[in-house]
C-alpha cells in the first residue's frame, strides 16, 4: 500500500521520511512549483520562511528537549538542521537555502518516496492519507477541511526583514551575545540611545501598514510568537525595549555601559552575508520598513534583501478532530501534521509529522498507534492539540509549562528544567 502525504514543508517531509525509511511506499503531493503562496520564495522543501532559527539548542531548555528527542527518533529535520548549522550562541540556526536543499536532496532521491507536483482541492476519499499542508493551506483545500470539520481557525503571521552585511554601519554596531553567551559574534548589536529609540518608536507606530484582505488591519488577530513588531510597539513606549529589543546582558564597548535599546542581528546565511532583524517581524509597506528601520543608526544604509511580510496561517480545531497520534478521531486512516494542527514552530511542526509518518505506517501494518508519554516534550505536545478539555484552543510551542509536574518540587528554574530533561529522555 502507498501512504499518501500532501504537503512538503517540515511536518509533510519528516512524515514521508519516517515512512519510507521503514520500507512502505509514499506519494508527497506538493503544490510548489507550479502554484506558491506569497510567503514562499524557493521551489525547494521544508523551507523555512519566517527565521533561520530553531531556537535553543541546550536539552534543558523545552525548544532543545524537543529537538533531542527528535534526534532519537532519527529525524530527518535534526539530520538535515545539524549538518546546515551556523553560529548563533545558545541556538540552533541553520542556513536556510542549504537546510531546504539538503531535505530536498534526500527526499527527492528515495526509492521508497515519488513527488507529484499538484495542488489538492479535496480531502481524500482513499487511502490513508497525511494531511501536512501547513499553515498556508490553499483557499480550496481549507475551505473542504471546514466543510468536513464543522469549521476551523485563522490567524496572521509576519516574517521579519533580511539585510546585507556589507550594507550594516559597523561604527555604530558590534558583535556579541548576550552575557558573553556562544563564540562572541553570533549576533550583530544595534544600539540606540534614549533619543534615538524614542523617535524609531514614535516613527514605528504610526508607519503606514500594507493593507491586510479580511481582517482588521489595526489589529489583525496574530500569534503572539511572531507578533508583528508594530502591533507589539503601539502596547507602550517600552514594550518592545523589555522585549525584541531588551539591551539586558549586553554593554557597548564604545561606551562601556548598556545601552538603552538594542536590535540583534543574527546570521542568515552560514557565509554571513546576511543577517536578520531578530523580533522585527513586520507589516509595514516595503518603503516605510526602509525608512523607520533606517533610523537605527546602524541600519541608516542598510540593503534589504527581503522586506517583512505578513501572511495568513490556518489551523484546526485539533482537540476537537485528532487524537494524540495525530489521527482524526473517526476516520482512523486520515492524519493531519504540523502547523495546521495547532503545533506553533518548526520542529514542532517536524515532531508532529514524525508521529503522524510512524503512525500511518502502524495503521497500514497493524502494529498499535505510538503514543508518547506526556512527560516528554513531543507526547505533550500532543496531548495538548488533543486534550477534549481545551475550550479556546490557540497554538501552542514547546514549553515546559505543558510538562506533568514533577515527583519533586525543585525552585531552582535551571535544575527544574534539567530534571524534565532527565525524565524525558529517560524514555528514549
Amino acid at each position: 500500500m502507498t501512504i499518501r502525504v500532501i504537503g512538503a514543508g517540515l511536518a509533510g517531509c519528516e512524515a514521508a521520511w519516517q515512512i519510507a525509511k521503514r520500507g512502505l511506499d509514499v506519494t508527497l503531493v506538493e503544490m510548489k512549483p507550479k502554484k506558491k503562496t506569497p510567503a514562499h520564495h524557493t521551489d525547494t522543501f521544508a523551507e523555512l520562511v519566517c527565521s533561520n532559527s530553531l531556537k535553543a539548542a541546550r536539552v534543558n531548555s523545552a525548544a532543545g528537549l524537543l529537538k533531542e528527542e527528535m534526534r532519537r527518533m532519527d529525524s530527518l529535520l535534526m539530520m538535515c538542521a545539524d549538518e546546515c548549522r551556523v553560529a548563533a550562541g545558545g541556538a540552533l540556526a541553520v542556513d536556510r537555502k542549504l537546510f531546504s536543499d539538503s531535505v530536498t536532496e534526500i527526499i527527492k532521491n528515495h526509492p521508497h518516496i515519488t513527488v507529484v507536483s499538484e495542488e489538492i482541492e479535496k480531502l481524500p476519499e482513499d487511502g490513508i492519507n497525511i494531511i501536512a499542508t501547513g499553515p498556508l493551506t490553499s483557499d480550496s483545500l481549507a475551505q473542504d477541511i471546514k466543510k468536513r470539520f464543522g469549521g476551523g481557525l485563522s490567524f496572521f503571521d509576519a516574517a521579519a526583514p533580511i539585510v546585507m552585511a556589507e550594507s550594516i554601519d559597523m561604527d555604530n554596531a558590534f558583535f556579541a551575545s548576550r552575557y558573553g553567551k556562544g563564540d562572541g559574534d553570533d549576533y550583530i548589536n544595534c544600539p540606540m540611545n534614549k533619543e534615538e529609540y524614542e523617535l524609531f518608536h514614535s516613527e514605528l507606530v504610526n508607519a503606514e501598514r500594507t493593507p491586510l484582505h479580511g481582517v482588521d488591519v489595526q489589529n489583525p488577530k496574530v500569534y503572539e510568537g511572531c507578533m508583528p513588531i508594530e502591533v507589539m510597539a503601539q502596547r507602550g513606549a517600552d514594550t518592545i525595549r523589555f522585549g525584541p529589543m531588551k539591551p539586558v546582558g549586553l554593554t557597548d564597548p564604545k561606551t562601556g555601559k548598556r545601552p538603552w535599546a538594542v536590535l540583534q542581528l543574527r546570521k542568515e546565511n552560514s557565509d554571513g552575508t546576511m543577517y536578520n532583524l531578530v523580533g522585527f517581524q513586520t507589516n509595514l509597506k516595503f518603503g516605510e520598513q526602509k525608512r523607520v528601520f533606517g533610523l537605527i543608526p546602524a541600519l541608516r544604509k542598510a540593503e534589504f534583501v527581503r522586506y517583512g511580510v505578513m501572511h495568513r496561517n490556518t489551523f484546526i480545531n485539533s482537540p476537537k478532530i485528532l487524537n494524540a497520534g495525530f489521527a482524526v478521531r473517526n476516520d482512523p486512516d486520515m492524519f493531519f501534521a504540523g502547523q495546521i494542527t495547532g503545533v506553533e514552530g518548526y520542529m514542532e511542526s517536524g515532531a508532529s509529522g514524525l508521529l503522524a509518518g510512524i503512525n500511518a505506517y502502524n495503521r497500514v501494518v497493524g502494529n498499535d498507534m505510538l503514543i508518547l508519554p506526556d512527560y516528554t516534550m513531543t507526547g505533550a505536545l500532543a496531548k495538548y492539540i488533543s486534550d477534549e478539555t481545551v475550550k479556546d484552543f490557540q497554538p501552542m510551542g514547546a514549553n515546559i509549562g505543558i510538562l506533568p509536574p514533577l515527583d519533586i518540587n525543585i525552585r531552582d528554574k535551571q535544575l527544574k528544567a534539567q530534571a524534565h530533561a532527565d525524565r524525558a529522555l529517560g524514555f528514549f
